[in-house]
C-alpha cells in the first residue's frame, strides 16, 4: 500500500486539526493549515471538501470561520480515513474485505500469493484500525514537548519553520528509526 499525496495531506491536516483542538483552538483556517503543513491551498481546499463530506471535519463560515474535527479525535481511526480517501487497504483485490475482485489465479483457495497478501492486508489493517487520530496527536505533542519545540497553533509557535531544539542537528532526509515509530511511543516496553 502506498499513500497518495491526497491521503498524506488529508491525514496531516486531520492531525493538525487534532493538535489545534488539544491546544484550545476551536477553529482553524485552511490558509493557516496550508502554510504550516506546506500544502498547496487549492489542493487542501479540495481535500477539506472530501473530509467534510465523509464526516471527519465540519466548517463554520464567516470572517472568523474555519474547520474543526466533526467528532472527537479518539473516534476517528486512521484506517477509516485511509479507506475513505484511498479505497481498500488490500494490496490485491482477491483479499479485500470491502472491494473483493476475483483474481486470475486458477485455484484461489490454495494460492500462496493470496495467502501472503491476506497476511499483508491483515497487518496493515490491524495497525491502521488500532490507532486513532487521538493516538497520533498525543504522540506528536509528546515528541514536540520532549524536544522543547513550540506547540503548533499556540501563541509561541511561529508560522514558518519551527526552531530546532538546542544541540540537535536534523538531517535533511532523516533515516527511519524503529524507535521513532508510533507504536514505540504508545507501548512503553515495545522493542523491535
Amino acid at each position: 500500500m502506498k499513500l497518495s499525496k491526497r491521503g498524506e495531506y488529508a491525514l496531516r491536516t486531520l492531525i493538525a486539526l487534532g493538535i489545534a483542538a488539544e491546544v484550545g483552538r476551536s477553529l482553524t483556517q485552511v490558509s493557516e493549515i496550508a502554510a504550516k503543513q506546506q500544502i498547496p491551498i487549492k489542493f487542501l481546499e479540495q481535500i477539506m471538501h472530501s473530509l467534510k463530506e465523509a464526516g471527519f471535519v465540519e466548517s463554520q463560515r464567516g470572517k472568523f470561520g474555519g474547520y474543526r474535527l466533526a467528532r472527537p479525535a479518539a473516534k476517528i481511526s486512521v484506517g477509516a480515513v485511509i479507506r475513505v480517501l484511498e479505497g481498500p487497504l488490500a494490496p490485491i483485490g482477491c483479499v479485500s474485505q470491502t472491494a473483493y475482485e476475483k483474481c486470475s489465479c486458477p485455484d484461489e483457495e490454495h494460492c500462496g500469493l493470496r495467502m501472503l497478501m491476506l497476511d499483508v492486508r491483515n497487518a496493515i489493517a490491524g495497525i491502521l484500525d488500532r490507532y486513532t487520530l487521538a493516538d497520533v496527536v498525543e504522540v506528536t505533542l509528546r515528541k514536540l514537548r520532549r524536544d522543547h519545540l513550540p506547540l503548533p497553533f499556540t501563541a509561541s509557535a511561529h508560522v514558518g519553520r519551527a526552531p530546532r531544539a538546542a544541540g540537535r542537528v536534523r538531517p535533511a532526509h532523516p533515516r527511519l528509526d524503529p524507535i521513532e515509530g508510533l507504536l514505540s511511543h504508545l507501548v512503553p516496553d515495545y522493542n523491535i
